[in-house]
């Protein structure tokens, strides 16, 4: 038997007017999705436990079957793993993310305008991150670029207790006043913070971006603390060998830590411009060269969600279904595979960041066929009348432990 997760970030929501009063899933055309559903088992799962924020970090840990309180030690950590950096013991890291803030004099008056920057490139970012660490570090802070806005600070003999980091991602549009920690322990991070702004705003990379009509990377933004990760090899806690496939660094991340194969594609993006096919040909190979177990991450419905995009998230959601999930089925037909689609949280469009509520999930397996439903969305997932109210035991329902 072989196993494929297909991780659509985000992908859950809530019903729109604009869509006919159904939501992204519903209005999306994908007939794969929906032929399967009809001989699977789908239901909802709850991937983010009571008192845990609903961030992918959390859920996806869930969706693989690592109990987040117990293996939960920040997002950053994982992302620090997969960009190569070995955390000591006494290391705090964070979430660095290059926005883009509005140009009040006041720092903390600023808006967050975009928390991506216009999903600047990784070339850019680490002319910027590079500029920041010449800056700004020493032997007390250290900043390492990564892929697009997403970086990585490392705090030498840090402390964890910082007061609120809010996420940028959700306070799109927000002014940042009441979303800046007020905690003593803060303080070096933010004098960080708004320096970086007048570091930042006149960068050549960003006098370029702004020539060419893209917003500027003018604010570094810290977020996402915690310390050195640790997680079960994948393959010793379930007994199948596993492979990871994502864009984004903390996918990766919890990949090398669960020591799982990390499968790099071209021209993955994390958004919906991301190599698709790509992804599919290499979960494909994986599984045909011996994996057991691959996890294709795909993070664009939940960037769509973040940006308001509705028509895009519909449309990221028709292609996974006809570039990822069509080949998957047909490279496979007659062979022995178990496939898993479901979100990590929902993105809702209205509200432009997750939530914890319960997600719609489908379990097919090429050797059964069960009573299924007409359709994979929300509303026929919780009308099935199947919930399971506790995220990472799922795993052991698709691998049948």
């Amino acid at each position: 038997m072989k196993y494929a997760v297909l991780l659509c970030d985000g992908m859950a929501d809530t019903p729109r007017e604009d869509l006919g009063g159904t939501t992204p899933m519903g209005k999306a055309y994908k007939p794969n999705m929906d032929r399967i559903a009809k001989v699977s088992e789908v239901g909802m799962v709850k991937t983010v436990g009571e008192g845990l924020k609903p961030g992918s970090d959390v859920a996806n840990l869930s969706v693989l079957g690592y109990d987040p309180s117990i293996y939960y030690t920040g997002r950053s950590p994982l992302e620090a793993g997969s960009i190569g950096i070995d955390m000591k013991s006494t290391d705090v890291s964070f979430r660095c993310n290059l926005v883009t803030l509005s140009d009040e004099d006041d720092y903390t008056k600023k808006t967050m305008v975009d928390y991506c920057s216009d999903d600047i490139s990784t070339a850019e970012a680490a002319e910027l991150i590079k500029y920041v660490q010449e800056n700004f570090g020493n032997d007390e802070f250290k900043f390492y670029s990564g892929v697009s806005y997403r970086h990585c600070l490392i705090w030498n003999n840090g402390t964890l207790d910082v007061g609120d980091m809010t996420p940028p991602h959700d306070i799109s549009g927000r002014v940042i006043t009441e979303y800046l920690s007020t905690s003593p322990n803060a303080e070096k991070l933010l004098d960080m913070m708004k320096r970086s702004y007048d570091l930042l705003k006149d960068h050549p990379v960003n006098q370029a971006r702004i020539a060419r009509g893209k917003r500027p990377a003018n604010s570094i933004w810290l977020w996402g603390e915690g310390k050195r990760a640790e997680l079960t090899p994948f393959k010793e806690k379930y007994g199948v060998s596993g492979a990871m496939i994502s864009a984004v660094d903390l996918l990766k991340g919890i990949g090398k830590f669960a020591q799982m194969d990390v499968i790099e594609v071209e021209g993955a993006t994390g958004y919906i411009d991301t190599n698709f096919k790509g992804k599919a040909d290499a979960a494909i190979k994986a599984l045909k060269d011996g994996a057991d177990f691959v996890y294709v991450h795909m993070e664009a419905p939940d960037e769509c969600g973040h940006r308001a995009e509705v028509q895009n998230k519909v449309k990221a959601i028709e292609i996974i279904d006809e570039q990822v999930l069509g080949p998957i089925l047909e490279a496979f037909k007659g062979e022995d595979i178990r496939i898993l689609i479901c979100p990590d949280h929902p993105t809702p469009l209205d509200l432009k960041t997750h939530t914890s509520n319960p997600v719609p999930y489908l379990i097919y397996d090429s050797t059964k066929d069960v009573n299924g439903v007409e359709k994979f969305d929300e509303a026929h997932a919780e009308a099935s009348g199947i919930f399971r109210p506790v995220g990472h035991e799922l795993i052991n329902v698709f691998l049948q432990k």
